[in-house]
């Protein structure tokens, strides 16, 4: 039960990841509120999905937690402007999982996607659905 959970937690992750993708690709055929913070939503919905495959016999609210925190965390470190950091997020990889530059903004935006992630997850992928639903 818990390599299938894993499995139905990664595709969710990957499927994120596709849209997060598609949304910057197409951004210019998006509405411009959508095309301006789909990406930030959809990072912060695949970190707490991405938690919800590693610790599967973790709570949803662990989850939640962690998801926020993790989120904030990589955001308030794009305050640190070392060298060796600003190099790293010039790459493709840095600059997506450590961003370029810190916007207040974003840690709303990160609020909301693992809301709406941790609401799909609680209403959604019901206990029938194979998913843990440990909530504490």
């Amino acid at each position: 039960m818990i390599r299938k959970n894993r499995i139905k937690y990664a595709v969710i992750v990957l499927v994120i990841i596709i849209l997060g993708i598609c949304s910057r690709k197409f951004s210019n055929q998006l509405p411009f509120f959508i095309a301006d913070n789909s990406g930030d939503f959809l990072w912060a919905a695949m970190v707490y999905f991405g938690f919800r495959c590693f610790f599967i016999n973790k709570s949803l609210a662990w989850a939640f937690v962690a998801g926020l925190a993790f989120s904030f965390f990589i955001e308030l470190s794009q305050l640190y402007q070392a060298d060796w950091i600003i190099s790293l997020r010039h790459t493709t990889l840095g600059g997506l999982v450590l961003g370029k530059g810190f916007l207040w903004v974003d840690l709303l935006r990160y609020f909301f996607g693992i809301i709406i992630a941790w609401l799909a997850d609680f209403f959604i992928l019901k206990p029938g659905a194979g998913i843990s639903r440990k909530y504490y």
